[in-house]
């Protein structure tokens, strides 16, 4: 996957792409647009920071996102385990990790099918062709199946608004950079005010990295999607769309033994909405969405293969389904509905002898859960509103493994989880203030890596998928956002309870058939308490000149073993100054990290775990922005000014493959230069 030298040098890329926006095509007449502004940390910014918003369309920095972990990290809350690609880290949110964050594409799951979680949710996300970032903080909505205890996270698209003055539009984006990074993106939609057709396309690749000093990191990638809607809207209240896509990749891995050679996705979707009915009922909407995973990792097609050539094709289909309606009365507004989710995993394996391609597939795990849910708000004055919800899920859970059947274990698992929330929000116009303060109940079914993944559950239980319990949550959440003046704040923060916090202890396990050991995480359920918060600052010194300072904080403790919960990542700050003019903007981003001394050896999740202590870092960022011509945008970045060699404290150990010692983490990247050209039409 090597790209020509040429997209190595950085100020030929940057030149490329300032040729390239001479000949782009012209803007609209009459419309005065600004530059854009480098996005460098997401802060609270709806629903008294309960709930932040973010535009992925928008250049980010560091170098603008692959997929979507990369794009969440520049939401404050949010970091990501490195598994030593370039790409499709594991997000966290608060020290949570997994199913604990609901992540939903246009309001449907699509789960990874790697053991591992090679290629977790947010790898088959390419942020940029959506229109919007939601994050719903906490246990604080009730409205998606098997509700996320730390977050829900939904990308999402809208609804055409073409006519016959305005049949088409689109936005397209290129971006160069350094170890031969080039990403493509084009959206376009035609239509009129009654149907259209849209396309979201993309392409990125990667060469590996170096990090500040100047050595290799194996982490090329390469990725593609493409996704078709036809919408029909015969009038302004009807909303019909049918979707399709497909996607692929592949991506090599300097902490893991094997690679991901395939990342293909198929997907099909139907939803429908129909507003205004009546004088209470709203909106009625539903959806059907299916989605099919087929992942193949492998020790030999993207490295130097070993003694023995292995592969692994692991692949998922998802089934989700949901209806929900939004009534009103006078004060009163209930969204109510009906959920399910089926998704069922298979497993084939293949070696130099017997390919992977000339396996069976078989199945070793079925899901189902259906679920009913409403969500109420009561406008109790101008200033004050209270919000709550209760549902409950139905979940069963099938193992169809053959060695499970063998040994005479039980085979099913059948629970009835209950969640539910309260809050009070306010809002004082008078002071431009904003307030929440909410406390939310979710129990959480073990997922797929949690009970298929792991060696054993808990002392004295057959095997893990009979020996864990359904995780048990409740939290308090608060925040406030607040302007005046030049000056503006904002802070959310949180403390909880976990019963029955599902936690990874890694150590030698035996190996099938009783000869030898290998190295792997053990499940077991332990009570813990969490907390922390996120804040920030923000002071506009002249019509130009803005400032703003964010940090992000998590803590937690195994109050069962009386030792710190493992893999959350340290206390984190970023400084932002903004010179902002009309057609140009600068930027710069200090990103402050402190070292991590709570850890808990050998324990963390299902894709990693603590080694040691971390040590503190920081690195400058610069970027900046200059508006061309109308609907024509230059972005450039530099990441790592310094060229700084450092590690994140949320990092694999290095694959003796790649001649990393046990236990030996990869750095991050050195300096990076990035160019992105965009235009609309």
């Amino acid at each position: 996957m090597a790209q020509p030298k040429f997209f190595l040098q950085p100020l030929s890329a940057a030149i490329c792409v300032a040729c390239y926006s001479a000949s782009a095509a012209a803007g609209h007449d009459g419309m005065q647009t600004l530059a854009p502004i480098v996005v460098t940390a997401q802060q609270g910014n709806a629903a008294s920071g309960l709930i932040v918003h973010a535009d992925p369309k928008q250049p980010i920095q560091p170098v603008p996102a692959s997929d979507g972990a990369d794009y969440l990290q520049s939401i404050v809350g949010f970091s990501s385990v490195n598994s030593g690609a370039g790409t499709n880290g594991d997000v966290t949110f608060r020290g949570m990790f997994g199913s604990r964050i609901k992540i939903l594409t246009d309001g449907t799951e699509n789960l990874g099918a790697c053991p591992s979680r090679m290629d977790n949710p947010a790898s088959y996300i390419s942020p940029e062709s959506y229109d919007r970032i939601s994050v719903i903080k906490g246990p604080q909505t009730v409205r998606y199946a098997n509700t996320g205890s730390a977050a829900t996270v939904i990308f999402e698209r809208k609804p055409e608004q073409l006519s016959q003055e305005q049949p088409y539009r689109g936005q397209a984006s290129v971006l160069l950079g350094s170890f031969g990074r080039l990403d493509h993106n084009l959206e376009a939609a035609a239509g009129d005010d009654q149907k259209y057709i849209r396309l979201n396309a993309g392409r990125s690749v990667a060469d590996s990295y170096k990090d500040g000093s100047g050595v290799t990191v194996p982490s090329d990638w390469e990725r593609w999607n493409a996704d078709l809607a036809l919408g029909w809207t015969p009038d302004e209240n009807t909303w019909l769309e049918l979707t399709g896509g497909k996607a692929d990749g592949e991506a090599v891995y300097a902490g893991r033994k094997m690679d991901g050679s395939m990342f293909a996705r198929e997907s099909l979707g139907l939803r429908a909405e129909k507003s205004n009915l009546t004088d209470v009922v709203k909106k009625i909407e539903a959806q059907l969405n299916y989605n099919f995973n087929d992942h193949v990792m492998d020790n030999y097609s993207l490295r130097k293969p070993g003694a023995m050539k292995m592969a692994t094709n692991v692949a998922r289909k998802t089934l989700n389904a949901r209806m929900a309606v939004t009534s009103e009365w006078d004060k009163l507004q209930l969204v109510a509905g009906l959920d399910s989710q089926n998704n069922e995993h298979s497993k084939r394996s293949g070696d130099s002898v017997k390919p992977y391609q000339d396996q069976a597939r078989v199945k070793d795990m079925e899901f189902r859960s259906y679920g009913a849910f409403g969500e109420l708000s009561y406008q109790l004055s101008e200033q004050h509103k209270w919000v709550g919800g209760i549902r409950a899920d139905q979940v069963n859970v099938k193992d169809l493994r053959a060695a499970s059947l063998d040994k005479g274990y039980n085979r099913e698992l059948d629970k009835t989880l209950p969640s539910a929330f309260i809050r009070l929000e306010s809002h004082y116009p008078n002071h431009d203030a904003k307030s929440y303060i909410g406390l939310g109940y979710v129990e959480r079914m073990p997922d797929y890596w949690e009970l298929f993944s792991t060696a054993h559950g808990n002392a004295g239980s057959s095997n893990s998928f009979n020996g864990i319990n359904p995780e048990k949550t409740l939290q308090l959440d608060m925040g406030y956002q607040h302007e005046h003046g030049a000056f503006s704040s904002w802070a959310s923060a949180y403390a909880g309870l976990i019963n029955d916090y599902i936690l990874m202890s890694y150590h030698n396990h035996p190996s099938a058939g009783g000869h030898g050991s290998s190295f792997s995480a053990g499940a077991k359920n332990v009570d813990a308490v969490i907390a922390g918060a996120e804040a920030g600052l923000g002071y506009q010194f002249t019509d130009a000149i803005q400032a703003d300072v964010s940090a992000m904080y998590a803590w937690g403790k195994n109050t069962d073993d009386d030792k710190a919960l493992p893999q959350i990542a340290p206390l984190e700050a970023r400084v932002n100054l903004r010179y902002v003019q009309d057609k140009y903007t600068l930027g710069a981003l200090w990103r402050v990290v402190d070292s991590q001394s709570r850890i808990s050896v050998h324990q963390g999740n299902i894709v990693g775990y603590d080694m040691k202590e971390s040590k503190g870092f920081g690195t400058l960022a610069l970027n900046g922005t200059y508006h061309i011509q109308s609907d024509v945008d230059l972005s450039v970045g530099v990441d790592n000014v310094l060229n700084k060699t450092y590690t994140e404290h949320l990092n694999k150990a290095g694959s003796a493959g790649f001649g990393f010692a046990s236990e030996q983490q990869f750095n991050n990247a050195g300096r990076n230069y990035w160019a992105r050209i965009s235009m609309k039409f």
